[in-house]
């Protein structure tokens, strides 16, 4: 099983979201950034370290959202979200096919990696319900 952060980044009301390139698992579809946990590394190191790298921003990690475990057909995946803040503007896209800051209320119209749905879901969730 893959264990695996990913950041709900939030910046002036909209969240960052990111479409995997042609070349990855799970093709095109959109996704919070985030990365494999490395042995020693705790979660939220991992979330620093792998925003850096993808997406050369640093970011403040918050409050843990519930993880998801996914089955999918070649893989397990263990995805541990977190909502986070936006604490540098220069964005640069390294892994993925794009990386874009989307309003809340748009998120449901995206083609989501299907371990991201139930994250998706309980945050709009919470935003809703406070």
């Amino acid at each position: 099983m893959l264990h695996v952060t990913c950041a709900i980044i939030v910046n002036n009301n909209k969240v960052l979201i990111c479409q995997r390139s042609a070349t990855m698992k799970l093709p095109l579809k959109w996704e919070f950034p985030g990365g494999k946990i490395e042995p020693g590394e705790s979660k939220e190191d991992c979330l620093r370290r792998e925003i850096r790298e993808e997406l050369g921003i640093d970011i403040a990690v918050g409050e843990p959202l519930t993880p998801v475990e996914h089955h999918y057909p070649t893989f397990t995946i263990c995805l541990y979200p977190f909502v986070c803040v936006l604490e540098s503007m220069e964005l640069q896209v390294t892994e993925h096919a794009q990386a874009i800051w989307e309003e809340a209320a748009a998120l449901l119209s995206y083609d989501w990696a299907e371990a991201d749905v139930p994250i998706v879901n309980e945050y709009l969730s919470k935003l809703i319900n406070g």
